[in-house]
């Protein structure tokens, strides 16, 4: 499903790789393939739009400031109920303190369940995808789990970090993480004191979250390890344990002083490596399995050093460049499980629907379940997400989506939300009836052609149309109705074009 890495980008210099793409290759398949790979789909109305404006000025609207989003209902509760909940863990009583640990856990499952529907509802809207993707990449760099952290609002706190700092200097957001009561609880921080100094957090940020192997050296993270200790958190603030932290001299990249955590990221970011690490993390997410030449990502590490690692520039740079819309890397990166998700739901025009355990169950099935990556390394990506367990949950999810909810198959509270967004005025959950009757409605050429172009365009005039035609045309003699588009569809979205964007 991939091209040979840098076939494309091989005729251009390192530097004419980065420079905007040409108004004269500026056209539909090109807008298609910018929403799609920072979005989740290209919905009409934005390709219209997008087409319409040119790489540069979406890309400047778009990564103007991160979407707006408020603070769960249920974390702030766990927040505010956090220091009693403490309390009560701690206490002498081994059958208090057990039941308080199972009130902790269930409180931070249900209010991870509603940061997870929340979010998605949030990166769902057209106008907020490429924002919420662009977070969904850096928390897939500066990685933390549940599974380890272990409450839900530490998680938020750390997604927050990130969206406070995405579009701003690099350097100001790995200082802030390094800070996350998240972080620190997950890579060991908390138990890291002078006289024994945790290595793991010194040891990923160098590997995974800024510079990459082979760039530093073990007593590099020896030493950085000492200068990060006495970093605590309490409840999610972070605090500085001075009688904890090691204030001795250190040597680091062969600069030696009596360092602390910031002054390691001062000089992390003085590391040609630090230049080259995040946009080649970009190329891994956005654009192909397989790295880029290094002398293409050396430019631009240099350009973007050169720009005190400014975010938002990258942004703009990476995504309006001739490389990123090289015939190379179009129409062939395997879709996530939550960009196939979200995809679906713009190209369907559906809301996600209030229901976590059905929905974060698909995501499961699929190989990607939010806020709980399998390891500090975060999703691989690619070929892993398909095989045949998690084809088949795709076709689940589709045949989910086509139908009206089983309303009976869902629990007392999840009835309650559903009803309580009936309420809202929200009931396009799944596909609506009057939409498959519509296109049921077409002559069978001109349904065809409408169901292709909208959702799998690059099959447009290939032998796929005419072998729908001739499924509506036989359809139609034998069971007439909205069955066959239903049919046709479902097939469509679970066709192999479909699972790459």
């Amino acid at each position: 499903m991939q091209s040979t890495p840098g076939q494309h980008v091989q005729p251009l210099s390192a530097g004419e790789a980065w420079q905007p793409l040409p108004p004269a290759e500026w056209n539909e398949a090109a807008a298609r393939h910018l929403l799609l790979r920072i979005g989740f789909s290209a919905p009409p109305a934005e390709l219209v739009q997008v087409l319409r404006d040119g790489p540069v000025a979406t890309l400047e609207r778009y990564f103007a400031a991160m979407p707006q989003f408020p603070k769960p209902y249920l974390i702030g509760k766990l927040e505010r109920d956090g220091p009693e909940l403490y309390r009560q863990i701690n206490d002498p009583d081994p059958v208090k303190k057990r039941q308080a640990a199972q009130i902790a856990q269930e409180r931070s499952r249900e209010a991870l369940a509603d940061l997870t529907i929340k979010w998605l509802q949030s990166a769902s809207l057209p106008q907020n995808s490429p924002g919420e993707k662009w977070l969904l990449f850096l928390q897939d760099v500066w990685v933390v789990g549940i599974d380890k952290v272990k409450n839900s609002a530490l998680i938020f706190a750390h997604q927050d970090s990130l969206r406070a700092h995405a579009l701003g200097s690099n350097v100001a957001l790995a200082k802030a993480l390094s800070r996350s009561g998240a972080m620190i609880l997950y890579l060991d921080l908390q138990q890291s004191q002078k006289q024994a100094p945790n290595e793991n957090f010194a040891r990923e940020l160098f590997e995974l979250f800024t510079l990459g192997e082979g760039n530093y050296t073990e007593n590099d993270i020896k030493q950085a390890a000492r200068a990060f200790t006495g970093y605590r958190q309490r409840q999610g603030d972070f605090f500085f344990a001075r009688n904890q932290h090691d204030s001795g001299t250190k040597t680091i990249f062969s600069q030696t002083g009596d360092f602390d955590g910031d002054a390691v990221l001062d000089l992390v970011f003085r590391q040609k490596a630090a230049g080259t690490f995040l946009p080649k993390e970009m190329v891994r997410f956005y654009l192909s399995d397989e790295p880029l030449p290094a002398r293409f990502t050396d430019a631009l590490g240099d350009w973007w050093a050169g720009e005190n690692y400014d975010l938002r520039k990258l942004a703009v740079k990476f995504f309006s460049s001739r490389a990123f819309f090289s015939p190379a890397y179009r129409g062939n990166f395997i879709k996530s499980p939550i960009q196939f998700y979200l995809g679906l739901a713009q190209d369907l025009n559906l809301s996600v629907a209030p229901l976590p355990r059905p929905l974060i169950g698909a995501l499961r099935l699929m190989g990607q379940m939010p806020f709980n990556p399998p390891n500090v390394r975060g999703w691989v990506g690619g070929r892993s997400w398909i095989n045949s367990a998690t084809l088949a949950a795709r076709r689940q999810l589709i045949q989910a989506l086509l139908q009206p909810i089983n309303e009976e198959a869902l629990n007392g509270d999840e009835q309650i939300d559903l009803a309580a967004a009936y309420a809202d005025g929200v009931t396009n959950f799944t596909l609506d009836e009057k939409r498959l009757a519509d296109w049921a409605g077409l002559p069978a050429p001109d349904r065809a052609r409408q169901l292709v172009a909208l959702f799998v365009p690059q099959l447009r005039g290939t032998a796929v149309e005419g072998q729908l035609i001739s499924f509506f045309e036989h359809s139609a003699r034998h069971s007439p109705g909205s069955g066959a588009a239903r049919e046709a569809l479902a097939t469509l979205l679970e066709s192999p074009q479909y699972q790459l964007c």
